[in-house]
């Protein structure tokens, strides 16, 4: 599957006859010379006529009689028509190669379906090709096997009748076979349209013979246990009592199985005149132009076929009783001007229907192969002659038909073809809805006679019909498809082919985009969407792994400033970046998407993503950065699990991280600048620190500090950033690996206050907001009472402990910092992860590295700490 299809203007060639993959073992271009007739139509009308025209035509009528016979007729061929437009208007939307149905599966729907319909494609040519074999030997036995319950007959009928000898002359016929399909494409074509002449010759000849025949008696022997019962068949001519005889449907017992035979029975034996309509589309690697005779040759094929069905059923019904037509599935030839016409006709079309399943499921094999979707297993199947003929897939096809032989019986595996060619027909019809519904501008097949509705149609035509002949074989078959399409799935090397299932999901998340109406947002939904600003990856491998766990099915968004002037580059450096991102995204196992750009200034580059990212109702509400501090960060991606051993860890272009004495790209006036510009743009802001530390492994614990520690005189545990605060502990706690950790809420309390008041009302509010944690009441005077406001109290200074939040920052003490961090380890020193409150940055930008340093001494040592600014709400007691 090597050869990039990204680029499509530079490999697509309009009237190509190869591949745009690149060259490979497989033919060579000089191979490809057949035409629209014999390529297309002779094989495609040798398939569909097979067995079915002159060994079970008048089963059916038999069996059936004349009007379910031409039900069955309409309803197969609407089901074929169907598909028949579906495979007109994908094998005309570009180049084909071989493989025929799998080629065009594979190439709409991925290598998941391809590889498993091909498969199922695959079976369905070999069971076809055996039953046709098997169709033949039950015309040769008829002929020149010793007659039942007799151990000699005439002077021709020397052939002796029991399982084993007909499997050897099975084997004897497929082995014919075999070596016309070793020769090459070229010699099958001129042997089918030698068989095509022959059998043309021979269905005028059954015409004519309907009407220069007069009415005859043909003598039958039934076999009846272990002797042989003698019967009249008349063939009356054209009769109008004979007519009204074969109208109605009279089922009976099948002589050369012994079961009684019921519609769906019937209508499986005679759905086999109408599964040859791929054996053209399977010739697509031989044909000159695949595009062009496709679908021109299947639809006069199958058009030809219905005309002959129908009249031949006909003048079946008008000319023949219904005993002949039961007892006698040869009787064709005894009612001929000359009976050798008919057996000639008989063995040149169902030697032909095999060949033609062969060789095409040869082709399918071969381009399974040549396609690597599985890998070391069907390897050898990719060699080929100098002629370009796949000989070892050949060889292989031959192999599983003469297991399919086992079987011995032709109305015993009937039901299996079917239904196998049915589940291709049905997922060629899926391919084209999908292209179709897709809606990508690149599907303009230049046939253009098909809908969505013919697609859906012929989907549910094929499935119906599944389950009428077999409700065991198409669960089976169904399930077995199933189990590869998964085994694919997982396995499978990834293509560059495209997939449909991405055109498919652009389709409909773009239209519920744009129903998703942020006019409609309410509290009672919202979910956080994340936007994680990431320097380097390999600093920042903990943070990208816990924020996807925070975001709790919401939007989450890597982004990444490069700084550049775009004006001094020669290209985008951002386009060769896009890779490594998304390698990491999957070997992370994380649910992100990445949004990389480039900026003069780290600020304004966040100032871009915060406009930009996101669509519709899909954008970022929230933005967490990595703490400002003076640590070396340390590079966690190569002892990573996700790349350790691993080769992939090789192709990440992310840069080393920076060494300890490194200059910094952000400066601390920056940094709270970008804060500051977040809650600006109305975003919860949150920062991460020491994260490089978190490890998840341990007992998991939550603690939350709702109360604003900077300034304790807003002691309210209900406003807007403490409210988030909770809400995004509690999303945390949420979370499937999450959901055993105990979250702890710690009430800042002093001696004196309402304690229990307190304790109470937070309770009330956490059984209101149905938030399960457990309170733990803090005494905090020994802190406090470091703070300026207390001891601004203290001097009796009520107007000046009112002070702003300005004058605030600037009065903080080291030491009550300091202590307020004690106070936190000491209470909850087992925490994986703390959420703090965090203050608004103060206006007055001259503040900034103030501020800064008096979060790196509150949060100095704690571990895993998020600090956190809610500005909107996100909380809801309403139903």
């Amino acid at each position: 599957m090597a050869g990039s299809e990204r680029s499509p203007l530079l490999t697509y060639r309009l009237c190509s006859s190869t591949s745009v993959e690149e060259p490979g073992p497989g033919p060579a271009p000089g191979s490809r010379k057949l035409r629209t007739f014999l390529g297309v139509v002779v094989p495609t009308l040798l398939s569909m006529f097979s067995v079915v025209l002159f060994l079970r035509l008048g089963f059916v009528v038999g069996q059936a009689g004349l009007y379910e016979a031409l039900g069955m007729f309409v309803v197969a061929y609407v089901i074929i028509g169907m598909t028949v437009l579906s495979v007109c208007a994908i094998s005309t939307n570009g180049a084909l190669d071989a493989g025929g149905a799998y080629y065009m599966i594979s190439r709409a729907l991925g290598p998941e379906f391809g590889g498993s319909i091909g498969i199922m494609f695959f079976l369905a040519n070999v069971c076809g090709s055996a039953l046709y074999i098997l169709g033949l030997v039950e015309a040769i036995i008829d002929i020149f096997g010793v007659p039942l319950g007799q151990t000699m007959g005439s002077s021709f009928q020397v052939l002796p009748r029991s399982y084993w000898y007909e499997l050897l002359y099975g084997t004897a016929l497929l082995l014919v076979c075999l070596l016309v399909c070793l020769v090459g494409a070229s010699i099958y074509a001129k042997a089918t349209f030698l068989i095509f002449l022959i059998v043309m010759l021979v269905l005028v000849t059954v015409f004519v013979s309907f009407f220069a025949v007069g009415p005859t008696v043909v003598p039958l022997l039934l076999p009846e246990g272990n002797h042989s019962l003698a019967i009249n068949g008349s063939f009356t001519g054209f009769r109008l009592n004979t007519l009204r005889g074969n109208l109605a449907a009279a089922y009976s017992v099948d002589y050369t199985t012994g079961r009684v035979m019921t519609f769906s029975t019937v209508f499986a034996v005679m759905f086999n005149g109408c599964t040859g309509i791929m054996a053209g589309s399977n010739m697509s690697g031989d044909l000159k132009r695949p595009s062009y005779s496709i679908p021109r040759g299947t639809i006069a094929a199958v058009l030809f076929t219905y005309l002959i069905y129908n009249l031949l059923a006909f003048t079946l019904c008008c000319t023949c009783d219904r005993i002949l037509l039961q007892k006698d599935y040869g009787f064709l030839r005894d009612i001929n001007v000359w009976p050798p016409f008919v057996i000639i006709g008989i063995y040149s079309s169902t030697l032909s229907a095999s060949m033609s399943n062969l060789i095409g499921a040869s082709r399918i094999l071969y381009a399974l192969a040549k396609d690597d979707i599985f890998g070391r297993a069907l390897a050898p199947a990719k060699k080929t002659s100098r002629s370009g003929n796949p000989w070892v897939a050949v060889i292989l096809s031959w192999v599983v038909v003469q297991l399919v032989l086992f079987s011995g019986k032709l109305n015993t595996i009937a039901a299996i073809v079917t239904i196998f060619f049915l589940l291709v027909y049905a997922t060629v019809d899926l391919a084209c809805l999908a292209l179709e519904w897709a809606s990508a501008p690149n599907f303009r097949p230049t046939f253009r006679y098909f809908t969505w509705h013919t697609c859906v149609l012929g989907i549910l035509g094929c499935g119906i019909m599944m389950f009428l002949i077999s409700p065991i074989y198409a669960s089976a078959s169904m399930a077995f498809m199933l189990l590869l399409l998964l085994a694919l799935h997982y396995l499978s090397p990834s293509s560059s082919w495209g997939y449909i299932s991405q055109a498919l999901i652009f389709h409909q998340v773009r239209k519920y985009l744009l129903m998703l109406d942020v006019r409609k947002e309410h509290v009672k939904f919202w979910r956080p969407q994340m936007l994680l600003m990431v320097q380097n990856p390999r600093s920042s491998v903990q943070l990208i792994s816990f924020i996807n766990d925070l975001k709790k099915s919401g939007l989450y968004v890597l982004g990444h400033v490069e700084l550049a002037e775009l004006d001094s580059l020669p290209s985008d450096p951002l386009q060769s970046q896009a890779d490594s991102w998304l390698l990491l995204v999957d070997r992370l196992n994380i649910k992100a998407f990445v949004n990389l750009t480039l900026a003069d200034s780290l600020r304004h580059g966040v100032q871009q993503l915060l406009f930009i990212s996101g669509l519709g109702g899909m954008r970022p509400n929230t933005i967490v950065l990595g703490f400002y501090d003076s640590a070396a960060p340390r590079d966690g991606l190569a002892p990573h699990p996700a790349f350790e051993g691993s080769e992939e860890a090789a192709q990440l272009i992310f840069p080393p991280v920076r060494g300890a004495a490194a200059p910094r790209r952000l400066s601390p006036q920056e940094y709270v600048a970008v804060v500051a510009d977040a809650v600006k743009m109305l975003r919860n802001v949150m920062l991460a620190r020491s994260f490089e530390h978190f490890d998840k492994a341990r007992a998991p614990a939550i603690d939350v500090w709702p109360l604003n520690l900077l300034r304790p005189d807003s002691a309210r545990y209900a406003d807007t950033c403490s409210l988030f605060l909770l809400q995004m502990a509690c999303v945390l706690s949420m979370v499937r690996s999450w959901r055993r950790a105990q979250l702890r809420l710690f009430l800042c309390v002093e001696t004196g206050a309402r304690t229990r008041g307190h304790e109470d009302k937070l309770r009330q509010l956490l059984k209101e907001l149905r938030i399960q944690a457990a309170i733990r009441m803090v005494p905090w005077d020994a802190v406090v009472a470091l703070h300026w406001q207390k001891q601004q109290e203290q001097r009796a200074r009520p107007a000046e402990a009112a002070m702003n939040f300005p004058g605030n920052a600037t009065c903080i003490s080291d030491e009550y910092l300091k202590a307020a961090n004690r106070l936190i380890l000491e209470q909850s020193p087992s925490a994986t992860i703390r959420f703090l409150y965090l203050p608004r940055p103060p206006a007055d930008t001259s503040l900034y590295p103030s501020y800064l340093h008096q979060l790196e001494l509150l949060t100095r040592d704690l571990g895993p700490t998020l600090l956190v600014h809610g500005v909107s709400a996100v909380t809801s007691t309403e139903l």
